[in-house]
């Protein structure tokens, strides 16, 4: 067996209402006086006033950001580590979906450690210290609370991350109840965005791929192939949510040590240009691009398939890597996501642009099981269209 690393957040607190506990977390973790990130549709759902409340009761003084958007620019990153700094804030909390969490993290670098975020793009660069940190999802999804991660948009559309141990949380909180008010369309795409991390965590050819993340890259499609149509059609079904949250954790833990690839490379550019959600984006190419890395990973695939769909295995070996990406086309189209790029009004016309920009993900395109051309994912997209 190779040497590998394996790094999480310090602490998990899982629980439904754990939420009730952040004030005195805070308090003993943080310190007295913090900065929520958030987005104004957390606020406007007024769904992180519990956690108001129980900061409140211990005597943590919070100034709350909500500036947050989708895809976030640089201009919000430096505009709440800004407020971060004015308010003398102790320590983070990054309240919401991946994007919250993502400027947390980096909110917390910058308020402390004086790094630019120009000069913190890339793997490892960032050095630290940070600010103490904790994060709270509010979706089943992207695992940024246990990924040292964050990706924000620079220029027009382009994506780049940073990269670095320094950005994993001292405590991820996971309470399910604050998933109960999620819109089926979000709760659907986050989920499939979740399965993607696990599909690609587990045939990753990073040199970290290793046994704890495909463990936990099975147990995630275990749970969120088992239970996200549940959670689609019933919000408040508290056992659904509670598995998607933990399997969503589960496969960020995973693609955190062994990292994601084509799927997420090409998934970039259309969310990039179109402004369509992460997890959907991904939804759209994710067949196309396990049918091409089959040849590379068909009997990878052959193995977790049947952790999402217990049926497959009755498939012979040499057809479930096929079976699989049909199983997954047919899921997205149950659960009410787009099946193509059409459908989100990308023009046929702009996807030699899409390709282009996609070759530019190297830091993704690296760990893809099969060597990927600008034609071939050219290729891709024309499938997926």
């Amino acid at each position: 067996m190779h040497s590998f690393t394996f790094s999480t957040a310090k602490t998990i607190v899982f629980g439904a209402g754990s939420i009730a506990q952040i004030g005195n977390i805070a308090l003993s973790h943080l310190g007295k006086r913090v900065i929520l990130v958030t987005d104004r549709g957390i606020v406007d759902a007024k769904l992180h006033e519990g956690a108001l409340a129980s900061l409140a009761a211990a005597g943590v003084a919070v100034t709350v950001f909500d500036g947050v958007t989708a895809d976030p620019p640089e201009a919000v990153v430096l505009a709440a580590a800004g407020e971060a700094r004015a308010a003398q804030a102790d320590g983070v909390i990054g309240f919401g979906g991946g994007s919250s969490m993502d400027v947390a993290k980096l909110v917390a670098l910058l308020a402390r450690s004086g790094e630019e975020l120009s000069s913190v793009y890339g793997v490892g660069q960032a050095k630290g210290p940070r600010l103490p940190l904790v994060l709270v999802p509010t979706t089943a999804g992207t695992g940024s609370e246990v990924t040292p991660i964050s990706i924000v948009t620079t220029g027009e559309a382009e994506k780049k991350g940073v990269v670095s141990p320094v950005l994993l949380p001292d405590i991820a909180l996971l309470d399910p109840e604050l998933t109960y008010a999620l819109p089926h369309h979000v709760t659907a795409a986050t989920g499939i965005d979740a399965m993607v991390h696990a599909i690609e965590a587990y045939t990753s050819t990073s040199a970290n791929n290793n046994p704890v993340s495909r463990l936990l890259a099975r147990e995630a499609l275990k749970l969120l192939g088992g239970d996200i149509r549940s959670a689609v059609r019933d919000g408040t079904h508290g056992e659904a949510r509670a598995n998607m949250l933990l399997g969503a954790m589960f496969a960020g833990q995973a693609f955190a040590n062994s990292p994601v690839a084509a799927v997420h490379a090409l998934a970039y550019p259309v969310g990039g240009h179109y402004h369509v959600p992460h997890g959907l984006s991904n939804a759209l190419v994710l067949p196309h691009v396990l049918r091409f890395n089959a040849e590379a990973c068909g009997p990878a695939y052959a193995e977790i398939a049947p952790c999402a769909f217990p049926w497959l295995a009755e498939v012979p070996a040499a057809r479930r890597a096929e079976a699989f990406a049909e199983a997954l086309e047919h899921l997205c189209e149950e659960i009410g996501l787009a099946r193509r790029l059409r459908d989100v009004g990308i023009p046929r016309e702009d996807l030699p642009r899409l390709a282009r920009d996609a070759m530019k993900q190297t830091r993704l395109l690296v760990n893809n099981p099969r060597p990927l051309s600008e034609a071939d994912a050219l290729s891709i997209y024309e499938a997926a269209w």
